[in-house]
């Protein structure tokens, strides 16, 4: 796997040219909207197949990944136009392998809202180990808030997928309620009425596993948050469910606010099976512009993180967005606009202007004039910052990533992802239930 970055002079057929690919396959294999206009700065993701095979008739994808000792999922990570209903075609071209030294196997987690496009979901989970559908709420009195998630649990098990439900405390105004969270913590007949409720829902729906993301906790509450994590873990280990817990991302184990006085690392890590470390959102849509996720601030976290937890129990959060803010920023007024990575570069393009890279961040952003007037800088992710942050799997012997969110399809980085690892499936496959 390469990842040229587009210089003076480049186009994609002097790229494709480079490579001995064609300009098509380029194209799609990185869905690029503007082929004949691409931008300085742009990352152009190169795999040179080394085998290939040629659809006869009677073929299916299982057929052909028998005889070449694949899986079918294989078969889809390596052909991305594919799906597990995708006719195929007598004379199309099936790419085999690639022939990338890959350094190694990760878990892959994602979340997603139940909305998914259904094609966006198809296209991504070959390269998920599990899916986390975001987010049941409940009630004061131990209720569920349910969603709509059975379409999104069956095309999950279909891919061999695992399904993980959520439980939150978002309010419906969107927030994170700590007196929500504080009226289950303090209450122990409310906790075992929630956790009856999560069982039950949990087996009639088909779930693998569930995530518990409990954010802006009273400070006065971290203790009883350990209690209940490990009770609800105790309580799930015994009818075959995992517990994760997600984090927030520290550096230290008094590290002051709100977002992380009510988390202790050591104590939550021990008491799940395994520990979202979310990993993100320090360029956030109220803060200044800077990176999303910067490499070295993450790196702060991680350095803490596997002091504090078994590393083959940690996930590390990826971001999949990017944000748009207006300059000039301008505390407790600003509000930065979420948009996808790929409408990222499509907008720069759009206002030709190059893409750079910021070498600490290990993240690329621009700056640009709308038809308004108004000034912009946009920070996003590529795929060489997903290259970097991927890297960190290996760097600090964890268990594997999980991404925030799937919402908007992003190629570049499941491209980057299958030339880097070996995908970790569940076992027994979930489609032979």
């Amino acid at each position: 796997m390469i990842i040229h970055v587009v210089s003076e002079g480049d186009t994609l057929t002097s790229i494709a040219n480079t490579y001995g690919v064609s300009v098509a396959y380029l194209t799609e294999q990185n869905q690029i909207t503007n082929p004949d206009n691409l931008l300085l700065g742009q990352n152009i993701v190169v795999q040179i197949p080394t085998v290939t095979y040629t659809v006869q008739a009677g073929d299916t994808l299982a057929s052909i990944a028998e005889e070449y000792g694949k899986s079918v999922i294989n078969l889809l990570q390596n052909n991305p136009s594919l799906s597990l209903n995708t006719g195929l075609q007598i004379g199309q071209s099936i790419i085999i392998d690639y022939g990338n030294q890959k350094i190694g196997s990760m878990s892959v987690n994602g979340y997603a809202y139940p909305f998914i496009n259904s094609e966006v979901l198809t296209k991504t989970l070959p390269y998920l180990t599990s899916i986390t559908i975001f987010t049941y709420g409940f009630t004061p009195e131990g209720a569920l808030i349910p969603i709509d998630d059975a379409a999104v649990i069956a095309t999950a098990r279909e891919y061999n997928v695992a399904p993980i439900m959520l439980i939150s405390t978002l309010s419906q105004q969107g927030t994170f309620s700590d007196a929500l969270a504080n009226t289950l913590l303090t209450n122990e007949a409310l906790q075992d009425t929630l956790i009856n409720n999560i069982i039950s829902n949990m087996q009639a729906k088909g779930y693998y596993g569930l995530d518990i993301d409990f954010e802006f906790i009273y400070p006065e509450d971290a203790d009883r948050y350990v209690a209940f994590v490990e009770k609800i873990r105790t309580r799930l280990n015994a009818v075959g469910f995992e517990l994760m817990v997600a984090l927030a991302p520290k550096t230290s184990s008094d590290q002051p606010g709100t977002l992380y006085e009510g988390h202790k690392y050591q104590e939550l890590g021990a008491a799940a099976n395994t520990a979202l470390i979310m990993t993100y959102e320090w360029g956030y849509t109220y803060g200044p512009p800077m990176a999303v996720s910067p490499l070295n601030k993450v790196r702060e976290v991680m350095d803490y993180a596997v002091q504090e937890i078994s590393p083959d129990k940690i996930y590390m959060g990826v971001p999949n967005y990017a944000y748009d803010w207006t300059l000039p920023y301008v505390k407790g007024t600003s509000r930065a606009r979420s948009l996808g990575n790929v409408e990222a570069v499509d907008q720069a393009i759009r206002y030709n202007v190059p893409i750079q890279f910021d070498t600490l961040a290990q993240t690329p952003y621009y700056n640009y004039q709308a038809d308004d007037g108004s000034y912009h800088e946009v920070w996003f992710e590529n795929a060489q910052s997903i290259d970097a942050k991927l890297k960190l799997v290996p760097d600090y012997g964890i268990r594997g990533v999980a991404y925030w969110n799937l919402m908007k399809y992003f190629p570049q980085n499941w491209l980057v992802l299958n030339g880097l690892f070996n995908v970790t499936k569940v076992s027994p496959p979930l489609t032979s239930d």
